[in-house]
């Protein structure tokens, strides 16, 4: 994070970049018209990333229907605003919810919503503290830009903005205790979209969700001065679902031919430093 916030001078090119290529793409949230905070995380490379891969997969959203939309910690609304942009009228009747343990953020993604036309429910929670037995089964598209960095654990939880990415040992406190909620939430088709560090460790992250019967994919990654970030794809498989029966929870050295792809990919594809990215 912090290091990673573009500074106004490059956000100013990107909206430039932008505004020049809307013939082009689909609408993603206009950067002059995000709100922002002292005391909230503004769109940064992370963010860019996971909106990029959003735009990357967006005929596969369109084919996918979704009828409930949920992002969990929304920050400045960047994300979430883009989403809703992206998927249009074409996605008609899809639901729009955000969450955020930060009030001010849910303040701002209020301002940056309504700056463009979009409405979304928005709750200022923890995860999804409250929403879980509402929400249970029903959510189509999930997407996640989690508190991933690497921190001492006492600052995992902190008021205001330090919240949006203090992750504890290996950046995974926060990811670990979401994984679950997300399982709970999403609907038997459901997708989760969600930015992660090669720090995190992705691929035994990979190995928790087939555990509970997803499967997973790479669908875009970067490199910043920093930080190589993917952001992964993650649904419910039948394959996974059935070999987790037939072996039982208990035993983890389960086949990977998955995680071993994944791996693979994270070696071998590219890192994009500018720039969207069609690649899935």
């Amino acid at each position: 994070m912090p290091s990673n916030c573009l500074s106004p001078l490059i956000l100013f090119r990107f909206y430039v970049i932008l505004q020049s290529s809307r013939m082009m793409a689909p609408n993603t949230a206009q950067i002059r018209l995000v709100s922002s905070h002292p005391e909230v995380y503004e769109p940064c490379a992370d963010s860019f990333l996971l909106v990029d891969a959003l735009l990357a997969d967006r005929t596969n959203l369109l084919e996918h229907c979704p009828t409930l939309c949920m992002e969990v910690g929304c920050g400045s609304g960047y994300v979430i605003t883009s989403l809703a942009l992206m998927l249009g009228q074409e996605a008609d009747g899809a639901y729009y919810i955000a969450t955020d343990i930060n009030p001010h953020a849910v303040r701002v993604t209020h301002e940056t919503l309504e700056a463009h036309g979009i409405h979304a429910d928005l709750i200022s929670t923890n995860i999804a503290s409250g929403l879980e037995k509402r929400l249970a089964g029903l959510v189509d598209v999930m997407v996640v830009n989690p508190p991933y960095v690497p921190t001492p654990e006492d600052e995992v939880g902190l008021d205001g903005i330090a919240a949006a990415w203090a992750g504890g040992e290996n950046g995974r406190s926060v990811i670990d205790k979401m994984l679950p909620v997300c399982d709970k939430l999403l609907s038997k088709r459901g997708w989760l979209y969600m930015v992660t560090l090669t720090a995190n460790n992705p691929s035994e992250i990979c190995r928790q969700m087939r555990d509970r019967g997803y499967a997973s994919r790479i669908i875009l990654q970067r490199s910043t001065e920093e930080e190589n970030l993917l952001v992964m794809k993650f649904w419910r498989d039948s394959e996974s679902q059935l070999e987790n029966s037939q072996i039982g929870v208990g035993n983890k050295n389960v086949p990977a031919r998955l995680i071993d792809y994944l791996l693979s990919q994270v070696s071998t594809l590219p890192f994009l430093r500018h720039g969207n990215s069609d690649n899935d």
